[in-house]
């Protein structure tokens, strides 16, 4: 894995957990604009995750 791949799999891993704990404390306190943001959070991290990969590939060839 490329450094620059690395480091965008990071950012999604803490994106990805920020948001499932944004999600799940608006679920529990019925705060839906906290559960936005942790849906949000989450996406963001899915495309991170592919910016990673993307990049990991391309530094493969």
């Amino acid at each position: 894995m490329s450094k620059d791949g690395f480091s965008d799999k990071v950012k999604s891993a803490v994106s990805k957990g920020k948001g499932e704990l944004k999600d799940q404390v608006g679920n529990t306190t019925d705060d839906k604009q906290k559960q936005r943001e942790g849906k949000m959070d989450k996406a963001k991290g899915e495309v991170q995750d592919a910016v990673g990969d993307f990049k990991n590939n391309t530094n493969k060839k």
